[in-house]
């Protein structure tokens, strides 16, 4: 019987872990080695104790109606995206509303994670912590790792020949940036084309003398911004657009998305990315394109070689007295606490059973929260993660068979591995995933039901944001606001923007309303009869439960 729990990280995971073992009647400690929470969005101006933080000029990618804890939503006046002082503001008020700051042990590192000698009848683990210089060792029942993906740098500088040998500039990992002035009058080239590799163009091409930005996958950019000026994520990540993507050829909805993206502006034109392309990523960054056209940031293809002081591209051609280059190559998954025959179970978050449990252990008391790759906010990811797992070890669900579960993680496994820059590909989709978690956990609500209950529910939960309270509508921490804050989600979207009121008499809600209600029966129906009848060509398994 799970009791004890040790949760490694106080991160966004790590204080989602305490309060969901606080609801399960578990009792945690959480292990922090530094000295306050928030872990990669605490910013701090040095990498005090080699932790990883956010650059100074950071701002979050998902709106924060997307990115809240799901019996908790942000509050009101907050803006939809986040500059990380604000999004820190947040997860304290969250501590201190739980009440999860007496659960953590600050200034303690978790030196060692090892199974107890008993571990195949007991499930125990031996934790072993190191405070200043006093090291203790504890034992747990179970164990839920949240140091998150952003742990190592990968800096893959054997692929880029002369780099540490003939090149006489300065080189740097993009976890080492923390803002512009030391790029100051320079000549730079970025290296990786992510979302940080673009953020951090945009931002040095206001100081630095000109900035190259090297791509070597195909990249289509799209704005946080949608049509109407609404958050992208609340507008694009709906149950109903969910079901058309399942229902809608791949090819299809392929050809749709890029003609979204071309719609802003010409990506080929750019050299940004082509609708020929097949391995490509999706970038958030408002700024890149007007860059580029102004010449700021001028994109190159992969880099080939470097000189003594010059970068020498794939096409042949070269930039000449680059001062700085900065790898903004990704990060590698890390555990070193971990025992070796345990890290030997997963070579990455593939290798686990929905993304969380190494499936060949004696006994699922080992769960590691937040290491998953999705289209929407991880932070939601990590809290359902955190619900399921907690309900396990409380008993309240089980999981099956290690034959089973090793089964669906090689059915799952790509064939192919991939370096760390190139993760971006191997993204879930948000819904897809977190609703596979809240299947497991018993907390995914039902469209047809609530349509038959609650219509209006129903439309908000159908057609509109993919929000998180829908996972606290039924189950076990099912949340009596829930509903009420899926039905005011708009209002504190548009809160903080109503600083100046202008008069506008036109209203489309009503007939918005009734568009719904006239298409939800019609998605409804396909979908049964899609069920009803395979021979159309749809397998119950692949696609969505309404």
């Amino acid at each position: 019987m799970v009791r004890r729990v040790a949760v490694i990280g106080a991160g966004v995971g790590g204080l989602a872990s305490i309060k969901c073992c606080l609801d399960e009647g578990l009792e945690p400690t959480c292990f922090e080695r530094s000295e306050d929470i928030g872990g990669l969005w605490r910013y701090a101006d040095s990498m005090d104790g080699g932790r990883v933080s956010v650059y100074r000029s950071v701002i979050t990618n998902t709106s924060k109606e997307m990115s809240c804890f799901s019996d908790f939503p942000c509050p009101e006046d907050f803006p939809s995206f986040l500059p990380h002082g604000l999004l820190l503001e947040y997860f304290r008020m969250y501590a201190q509303h739980f009440d999860l700051l007496r659960h953590i042990h600050f200034k303690t590192t978790a030196l060692s994670v090892r199974k107890c000698p008993d571990f195949a009848t007991s499930g125990q683990w031996e934790v072993v912590t190191e405070t200043g210089s006093v090291q203790e060792s504890h034992i747990f029942d179970a164990v839920m790792v949240c140091t998150g993906h952003y742990q190592e740098p990968y800096l893959p500088l054997a692929s880029f020949p002369g780099i540490n040998t003939c090149f006489k500039g300065q080189y740097l990992h993009s976890r080492e940036y923390k803002d512009v002035e030391a790029f100051r009058g320079k000549r730079v080239l970025v290296v990786g084309i992510g979302n940080t590799g673009g953020d951090l163009s945009v931002e040095l091409s206001r100081v630095a003398a000109k900035v190259f930005l090297s791509a070597r996958s195909s990249t289509w950019v799209f704005s946080r911004v949608s049509d109407h000026g609404f958050p992208f994520d609340m507008v694009s990540t709906t149950r109903f657009n969910h079901f058309l993507d399942w229902l809608l050829p791949s090819a299809l909805t392929k050809r749709i998305r890029f003609r979204k993206f071309n719609s802003w502006f010409n990506h080929a034109n750019y050299g940004l990315a082509s609708t020929k392309s097949s391995n490509f990523k999706v970038i958030i960054n408002e700024e890149l394109p007007f860059c580029l056209l102004s010449g700021t940031i001028v994109l190159k293809p992969n880099v080939k070689e470097f000189t003594k002081s010059s970068a020498v591209f794939e096409d042949g051609t070269t930039e000449e007295n680059i001062d700085v280059v900065l790898f903004a190559t990704g990060y590698i998954f890390s555990f070193p606490f971990l025992e070796e025959s345990v890290r030997s179970l997963f070579d990455d978050n593939r290798s686990l059973y929905k993304r969380i449990f190494p499936p060949q252990l004696e006994k699922p008391t080992l769960a590691i929260i937040g290491l998953v790759q999705l289209t929407g906010s991880v932070m939601v990811g990590a809290e359902m993660q955190a619900r399921w797992v907690t309900a396990i070890f409380a008993g309240w669900n089980k999981l099956p068979p290690a034959s089973r579960m090793m089964a669906d993680v090689l059915k799952k496994k790509p064939p192919v591995k991939r370096n760390p820059s190139e993760r971006e590909n191997l993204k879930i989709s948000f819904i897809s995933y977190t609703d596979e978690i809240a299947s497991c956990a018993g907390v995914k609500p039902s469209v047809l039901r609530l349509l038959l209950t609650d219509p209006r529910l129903a439309l908000a939960v159908f057609f509109g944001p993919c929000t998180p309270y829908q996972y606290r509508l039924v189950g076990r921490g099912k949340w009596s606001g829930a509903r009420n804050a899926i039905l005011t989600q708009w209002q504190r979207t548009l809160k903080p923007l109503r600083t100046r009121v202008v008069d506008d008499s036109s209203n489309g809600s009503n007939s918005w309303r009734w568009m719904c209600l006239l298409a939800l029966p019609v998605a409804l129906t396909a979908g049964f009869l899609l069920s009803k009848y395979p021979r159309l060509g749809w397998s119950p398994r692949a696609g969505p439960q309404l």
